[in-house]
């Protein structure tokens, strides 16, 4: 099975200043897509600088010309299905049809309370994620949508002319729950997960392997109870989260090795983080461009 490599590009750069850089350069490396978290701020960025996914993206797009583009991922916490397809609309005329919508149920940090409302319920962010997705796949390949829903409703939405990409922009949908794996194997053109976070801390390679497994075969149940190919959707691996986050990246042996076992499970996509010092992602430069531009061919 062919396997792409992908990054991660944290907006915590002025464009000016270094921002702009990292895109080209992820471009010149070689990377299948360049993703960007889609969050008003982040874990331990919170206090620094962050720029937000969508004007980002945008340069991105400008900055570039073959390389995809995506968040990974949007979540409903401060996004709306009508004024959010009008923006992907929009990025992906831009990018002339690179983009890939990376999207989740959200969590409870600081996105979750910006906007001034409770943090909603794990239950709760389910059902908002189940009325979402479908939603913003209308909105992506209908000219005209009217939806009154328990969350969001649409008054004649328009997204005219449409995206670039047929029926619309791919969506890769990030899961583990029952819930959101169905809406995976219906909506998902590709599914996103991160592993078991249980795992991150106390756990082991070998067991984050097994439950990696786990998740895989979860998502096949999903698509055959609609009769879909689980082979037809593409499974994407957010590295960083997992047991082994702080060594798969010391080396390009390490992560030659970590790949190897997460290739054999299925994955089509790995996605690593561009490094950023003074953080959980202060990976040596030198390090990451090799895998970046030699970690694949050591697997052909």
């Amino acid at each position: 099975m062919s396997l792409r490599l992908s990054t991660v590009i944290l907006p915590v750069r002025r464009w000016h200043e270094g921002g702009r850089d990292q895109w080209v350069r992820a471009e010149e490396f070689g990377f299948h897509t360049a993703y960007t978290y889609d969050h008003l701020s982040w874990r331990t960025f919170r206090d620094g600088p962050w720029f937000g996914a969508v004007p980002t993206l945008t340069a991105a797009a400008a900055a570039t010309g073959r390389m995809r583009l995506g968040t990974l991922v949007t979540s409903p916490n401060f996004r709306h299905p009508v004024t959010l397809a009008k923006d992907l609309m929009s990025l992906d005329d831009i990018s002339g049809g690179r983009i890939t919508l990376g999207i989740g149920a959200g969590g409870n940090g600081f996105d979750a309370t910006a906007l001034g409302q409770e943090a909603w319920t794990p239950r709760e962010r389910a059902d908002r994620f189940a009325e979402f997705v479908p939603l913003l796949d209308r909105l992506l390949t209908e000219e005209s949508v009217t939806h009154e829903g328990t969350f969001y409703s649409a008054d004649q939405a328009r997204n005219i002319p449409g995206c670039v990409q047929g029926p619309r922009l791919p969506f890769a949908v990030a899961a583990n729950g029952p819930r959101g794996l169905k809406l995976a194997a219906r909506h998902g053109q590709a599914w996103v997960t991160t592993g078991d976070p249980k795992l991150f801390e106390a756990g082991t390679g070998e067991q984050s392997v097994e439950a990696l497994r786990g998740q895989i075969e979860k998502l096949g149940k999903a698509c055959a109870e609609i009769g879909r190919d689980p082979g037809s959707v593409e499974k994407i691996l957010l590295t960083g989260f997992t047991p082994e986050a702080n060594t798969m990246m010391s080396s390009l042996d390490a992560f030659v090795d970590f790949v190897g076992r997460h290739r054999e499970l299925g994955f089509s996509e790995l996605v690593i983080h561009a490094p950023i010092p003074d953080s959980d992602f202060a990976v040596d430069q030198d390090v990451f461009e090799k895998i970046a531009t030699e970690g694949l061919a050591q697997l052909a």
